[in-house]
């Protein structure tokens, strides 16, 4: 299938069509940039699949594929995380997807900056077109965070009339995600070794959505708050002459 986008910037129209990853096709991002990107993306993740949200449709990865063929030439970018939520198979062991070949659209795209130039805000047209370009006029992602893990700043872009406008984070400095039903926002902290900021995941109520280690200790937490209940009622129970194993 293939498309044609007039750009407004310049008369030239580009002719897109979606098509799979060639066999021999080398993905320009590989390997990760440095260690700390698995690290957030695998956050971004975890907690997600504790609380339930994934289901088998969706896709939700880490320097993978997204394609697209544009005037004859086969593209692939890797952003550092993307969400599409419904593909037309279970991907599997899959490193690429083409959107309309394999399913929707992704619905999020998210780079992590790093120390080396990635061209994260590049809006090169011509080939291979950077990575703003490829994901606002060719893909059109409705949704491409730029994060910085050192400095902790969040840049939340939304698509509106073929263009990313940046967008402000609500009071609480997250952004809800309509399609996700979550809000995403920065937090600083620990975890895994690394100390830095993260992104993170909130439910409409606000709630922060757990990784496994959070969980636990929370759960470690209330068998205490348990257990010293337990202990203030026998002491309570034999200092009124009560015995607490008579109790029924």
């Amino acid at each position: 299938m293939a498309t044609q986008l007039g750009e407004a910037k310049s008369s030239t129209e580009l002719v897109i069509s979606w098509e799979a990853l060639p066999a021999d096709f080398h993905l320009e991002d590989e390997p990760v940039e440095n260690t700390g990107q698995p690290l957030l993306a695998g956050a971004l993740r975890e907690s997600l699949e504790i609380s339930g949200f994934i289901q088998p449709q969706m896709l939700i990865a880490s320097n993978f594929g997204l394609c697209a063929t544009i005037n004859g030439q086969f593209i692939a970018k890797a952003p550092n995380w993307v969400y599409v939520p419904s593909g037309n198979q279970v991907l599997g062991e899959h490193k690429s997807y083409t959107p309309n070949l394999d399913g929707d659209i992704p619905a999020i795209v998210m780079e992590f900056l790093s120390d080396t130039e990635g061209g994260e805000y590049s809006f090169k047209r011509t080939y291979p077109p950077g990575k703003w370009f490829f994901y606002e006029q060719i893909l059109q992602v409705p949704i491409y965070i730029i994060f910085d893990p050192n400095g902790g700043l969040l840049e939340f872009y939304q698509l509106e009339n073929r263009r990313y406008e940046l967008k402000q984070p609500d009071e609480n400095g997250r952004h809800w995600i309509d399609s996700m039903g979550l809000f995403l926002g920065t937090w600083q902290g620990t975890k895994e070794a690394r100390i830095g900021y993260w992104l993170r995941w909130w439910d409409e109520g606000g709630n922060l959505l757990l990784w496994a280690v959070e969980q636990i200790e929370q759960e470690r937490r209330r068998a205490e708050q348990e257990r010293q209940q337990k202990e203030r009622l026998i002491a309570y129970l034999e200092s009124q002459g009560i015995d607490p194993n008579n109790l029924p």
